[in-house]
């Protein structure tokens, strides 16, 4: 039985000076800086910062008493607020472009597996990080301040600040982006063999206490949001199990396929 000759090393040759490296990630984040600049500078044109606002914050003000607005109890909020949100739509606009740069800086170190084990998840990940956001901006938010709003007195005239509807928004969007993530969390987790996916089975239970205990932290005290929030994370739990099995045989190793197969 003849052994059979190692395969020579995929990066063998592909070797950069560290100099270079530096030079090449300047370039990259130049270009993911660009791209930014000129998705914000198009916004800033059209539909414009203040559109932009009124379009975030349409959700709540469908909901306010007839003839009530949002309020600006700092002097620089209208100015600052309107901006910060035509920075944060520019920045996931172009998103696509500078996670491009950045698989295109780290490809060419990683081997064959090792590409398809990481690009899927880059993209996938972004995917459902942008589902996480709609899924809350056209489906949550209009539950949830139709609730809060059942709840006012008619003896006050609802008029939130844009600053705290800006900071809520926010941590709405960072909580439903990052639940939806849950999959990726699970595949990563047995892909790098941390625990198996039988084990993932078994701590079905204690997944789905722990995602009403989040929820419960993380959104408003109203029960709208912390089903909307639970919920979606327990299914998503289950997708990463089942994620997790296609995925682990399909990007395995050349020497752990071999060892398999005989």
């Amino acid at each position: 039985m003849s052994d059979t000759p190692n395969k020579e090393d995929e990066l063998a040759g592909t070797e950069q000076p560290f100099v270079q490296h530096l030079m090449e990630l300047r370039d990259r984040l130049v270009k993911a800086m660009l791209a930014v600049g000129v998705v914000a500078g198009l916004l800033f044109l059209y539909p414009g910062p203040g559109q932009l606002y009124d379009l975030l914050a349409a959700p709540l003000v469908t909901h306010l008493p007839q003839g009530a607005t949002m309020i600006a109890t700092s002097v620089i909020s209208p100015f600052m607020v309107p901006l910060k949100i035509l920075l944060m739509a520019a920045f996931m606009i172009a998103l696509p472009v500078v996670l491009w740069q950045v698989w295109a800086f780290i490809a060419p170190g990683l081997y064959s597996h090792e590409k398809r084990l990481v690009l899927p998840l880059v993209v996938s990940s972004t995917v459902l990080f942008f589902i996480g956001v709609a899924f809350c901006y056209f489906f949550v938010f209009g539950q949830v301040f139709s609730f809060i709003q059942g709840f006012a007195p008619k003896s006050i005239t609802a008029a939130p600040d844009i600053e705290a509807y800006l900071s809520f928004v926010m941590t709405m969007f960072l909580a439903f982006g990052l639940a939806f993530e849950v999959p990726i969390a699970v595949v990563v987790l047995a892909r790098l063999g941390v625990v198996s996916v039988e084990k993932l089975k078994n701590f079905r239970g204690y997944f789905i206490v722990a995602a009403f205990v989040i929820a419960a932290i993380v959104t408003p005290p109203d029960v709208v949001s912390q089903l909307a929030l639970a919920i979606p994370m327990c299914l998503l739990y289950e997708v990463g199990i089942w994620a997790a099995q296609i995925f682990i045989r399909h990007t395995r190793a050349p020497e752990d396929t071999q060892e398999t197969t005989t």
